[in-house]
């Protein structure tokens, strides 16, 4: 589990005044809904549907505590998170490398309450040895990405900026990602695994896509300590997902669903399957917690 910290700790201690925290107590049958992105809440092109976006509002105003939990970084991340009529609440973006407390009246309509970095540098030396024609980019402790040969990608949620790879390796990162183009999904995956990173967690998306983050950073770690802060009952936890950045999410959950599209080992990691995103899968789970 992350360490939040002195200074989010404070502050969280003045939020569980809030009546957010009474309600729950009231109402133990209020759930913390974790719901990946890219392949649950929107399809592979970025589209929410219809029946998708009013389930998830309708679960919203219920007063269930839905955390928008992704791979995607803030920039990226927000927009699902305003789409989903969130006012007050939560996300953790970068596979758990960091947290937003999401809130209207702040200045920002949020702000980041734990951040957890690390040095890629040992992580970019082993990987260029294996993947030299990779190209790689990461997310700075200030937010920025940095990136070699103009890689460009939605989920970073900003214009990453072109750098050489020295320059990567002397940065602190919160992620870390790398793409090839000459490799299968699984034939990236065999050569990851081949070298053994250490010090960092990592999950190999659909394509050739690898993302990084701190060791024992998870989706997992960041909805668990959300989910101890704010004080709700492990058995009242759901996670939907269908990538391999999901897995650990799936098994934390008390019910965890993974999508139809999912491949076989996110499945075997879920306690239940949904339809695919194509057929709104999440929407039938949404609608089962109302």
């Amino acid at each position: 589990m992350p360490n939040l910290g002195l200074e989010w700790f404070t502050r969280w201690m003045t939020l569980t005044m809030s009546a957010g925290i009474e309600d729950r107590q009231e109402n133990p049958n209020l759930k913390m809904v974790c719901l990946d992105v890219d392949g649950t809440l929107v399809n592979h092109d970025g589209h929410m549907s219809t029946a998708v976006k009013e389930a998830a509002r309708a679960v919203v105003a219920a007063g269930h505590e839905v955390v928008v939990s992704t791979g995607r970084s803030l920039g990226a991340t927000l927009p699902v998170v305003e789409l989903l009529g969130i006012e007050r609440g939560y996300a953790v973006c970068c596979n758990g490398g960091v947290t937003l407390r999401v809130d209207s009246t702040l200045p920002d309509g949020y702000e980041v309450i734990d951040r957890q970095t690390f040095d890629p540098a040992p992580a970019l030396e082993a990987l260029r040895e294996v993947l030299p024609a990779a190209k790689y980019a990461l997310e700075d402790v200030d937010g920025n990405f940095l990136s070699t040969e103009r890689f460009q990608d939605a989920s970073f949620g900003v214009v990453a900026q072109g750098v050489d790879f020295e320059r990567l390796m002397e940065s602190i990162a919160v992620r870390l990602v790398v793409f090839s183009t000459d490799s299968t999904a699984e034939e990236f995956g065999e050569a990851v695994k081949t070298i053994g990173l250490h010090g960092v967690t990592y999950s190999v998306g659909w394509t050739a896509w690898l993302d990084i983050a701190a060791e024992g950073i998870s989706k997992a770690s960041g909805v668990e300590a959300l989910r101890a802060h704010l004080e709700i009952d492990p058995e009242n936890t759901v996670a939907v997902g269908d990538g391999r950045n999901d897995i650990e999410m799936l098994q934390w959950a008390a019910r965890g669903v993974a999508m139809g599209q999912a491949p076989e080992e996110v499945k075997a990691a879920a306690d239940e399957v949904t339809a695919p995103v194509e057929g709104d899968g999440l929407a039938h789970v949404l609608r089962s917690l109302l």
